[in-house]
């Protein structure tokens, strides 16, 4: 036993999500057909083109992001890749999933923070803390967090699942994995809150997201918007990989990545980051997706722009590519 005392969770009072109002509604969740102004880049077609051309060759597409797509409303768009086959595993962090578990139970997420902190309300909101429930469920069933939560909303019907990400993963069969970091996400402050099976399901997941890595060859990986989660696992799963495919003879090098984010790079950032002086050098997607890991013969791509515009726009393009034809299949 720790000789340290704890925090007593069982002081905390939980208030309903009729209470707390919501930044998003379901009624604004982006609908495909709305007006966007278009993101124009001379590298977006190339990139779009390797994207398409991977699922063509039925090689994995893969999207890693933040919570911040899904609080400008962008699930309509990541779902309509998901179904048409040009994205097959996307993953996320465990505010990602609170967003979208939020939006699919119905009455919307995000919170007013300023307001809540003061109050010492944010985040303890009863309904939310259904998702530990789930996350319970999940390690006594031996399942990954994206996939029960998922399972949790299609199957009890929740009233918005069709803006569920997790959700169209289920109905899909496509991963949606939950990278989660303890102590980061509000429904850790809830007393009903397990941490070793958290730690279990979420650990389950990128055991998936790193089999999905081990596959990478000819496929792209795509970061949007996750200047810290996103590069870190990507790069455990990739030494992973790596490590395995080397025992077997085989290389895992040809493969492109993308990095959307709002960070000015240099022209030149192919070349590299700048010197650990720099404070730049730090800034993972740079050093880690952009250079690093694609240096034995990959290809990288960076668009900075606001997601309200580049995610429309790479489903735009995207579709528009792939044309009518069939959806392919899941890699």
């Amino acid at each position: 036993m720790s000789r340290y005392l704890r925090f007593d969770r069982s002081k905390i009072q939980l208030r309903g999500l009729s209470e707390r109002g919501h930044d998003l509604t379901p009624a604004g969740v982006r609908q495909l057909d709305a007006d966007f102004e278009p993101f124009e880049h001379p590298e977006f077609a190339p990139f779009v083109e390797a994207m398409c051309q991977a699922r063509a060759a039925n090689r994995p597409v893969v999207l890693m992001m933040g919570a911040h797509p899904i609080k400008q409303g962008l699930n309509r768009y990541l779902i309509d890749l998901m179904q048409r086959g040009l994205i097959t595993h996307l993953a996320t962090n465990g505010a990602g999933l609170i967003h979208d578990f939020e939006l699919a139970w119905g009455e919307g997420t995000s919170e007013n923070v300023p307001r809540w902190i003061r109050e010492g309300q944010f985040g303890l909101w009863r309904e939310t803390g259904r998702l530990n429930e789930v996350v319970s469920e999940a390690a006594r069933c031996d399942e990954g967090l994206g996939e029960a939560a998922g399972r949790v909303i299609e199957s009890e019907q929740f009233p918005h699942r069709e803006l569920s990400l997790a959700a169209a993963g289920y109905r899909l069969k496509i991963p949606v994995t939950v990278h989660v970091s303890i102590g980061s996400d509000i429904i850790h402050a809830h007393a009903n809150c397990d941490g070793a099976a958290l730690g279990q399901v979420s650990y389950t997941d990128f055991l998936i997201f790193a089999h999905t890595i081990s596959q990478l060859e000819g496929g792209v990986f795509i970061n949007l918007g996750s200047a810290v989660m996103g590069p870190e696992v990507y790069l455990k799963a990739l030494s992973m990989a790596r490590n395995v495919a080397r025992q077997e003879r085989r290389t895992l090098t040809q493969f492109t990545t993308a990095v959307f984010d709002l960070v000015e790079l240099p022209v030149g950032y192919r070349q590299g980051p700048p010197s650990k002086e720099h404070p730049m050098y730090y800034y993972r997607p740079w050093k880690t997706i952009l250079v690093r890991t694609v240096a034995d013969g990959g290809q990288s791509f960076y668009f900075c722009g606001d997601h309200q515009q580049t995610v429309p726009s790479l489903w735009q393009a995207a579709v528009t590519r792939a044309g009518s034809a069939p959806a392919v299949r899941a890699a």
